[in-house]
């Protein structure tokens, strides 16, 4: 058991920090939004209320959307794009998607490479994009939450407002929607762009985002 829990440390351990952030999102976000409610003069809302409300969802759901597409993007990009110097970059050399033996596929693979790996056809296909397309269809489907429970945010608002609602393609074409999404998704890119850069100049002892201590800033797609 504490060998599982060992070898398995950073998978469970962001697990545990991703629900402790999220319990504090919440009880964050109902504080603020009853203060809010009372200076309006309405009543306050229940902690179940506002876990199951549209506006506690698009909180969540908007921030999940920017990251997965930052993966998405990220995992595709390096498959073509390097960047000289850095550890989130392979070898300058090897942009694009490699030969069947740099990637042990088909008559390539090892006894112990992944089944689908052996295959031909559309399954060695599947299998050789999986990652990037699992990335980016929980992007469309975050993307698709978000603007749905945006809309009944949105819509509650507009009600609370004494103004008309508005439909779903309205508001996804609207200021609202677009500026929940792009001020997500620029801060992603930034990071992104940050981390791979950075990272040529810059160590972290042991990490396999870093290059190891000594490597020269030009060595490419070393990890320490």
């Amino acid at each position: 058991m504490r060998r599982n829990l060992r070898v398995n440390g950073l998978g469970l351990g962001f697990g545990a920090l991703f629900l402790v952030t999220l319990a504090g999102q919440a009880v964050a976000g109902q504080a603020q939004y009853n203060d809010e409610q009372l200076t309006r003069g309405a009543e306050p809302v229940s902690l179940v209320q506002w876990v199951t409300s549209s506006t506690f969802a698009v909180d969540v759901v908007e921030n999940w959307q920017s990251e997965y597409l930052q993966f998405f993007l990220y995992i595709f990009a390096t498959v073509w794009l390097v960047q000289k110097g850095s550890p989130e970059s392979k070898d300058v050399e090897k942009a694009g998607s490699e030969s069947d033996a740099e990637q042990l596929v088909g008559p390539h693979a090892r006894a112990d490479s992944p089944r689908w790996a052996h295959r031909h056809g559309w399954r060695q296909a599947v299998f050789a994009h999986s990652l990037g397309l699992v990335m980016g269809g929980i992007f469309v489907l975050s993307w698709l939450a978000q603007a749905v429970t945006g809309w009944a945010a949105y819509n509650t608002e507009q009600l609370g407002h004494h103004q008309d609602p508005v439909g779903w393609l309205e508001y996804i074409g609207g200021a609202d929607f677009w500026n929940r999404t792009l001020q997500n998704w620029q801060s992603e890119m930034l990071a992104v762009g940050s981390m791979a850069v950075l990272a040529i100049y810059l160590r972290q002892r042991g990490s396999p985002e870093s290059k190891p201590v000594g490597a020269a800033h030009a060595d490419t797609g070393e990890t320490g």
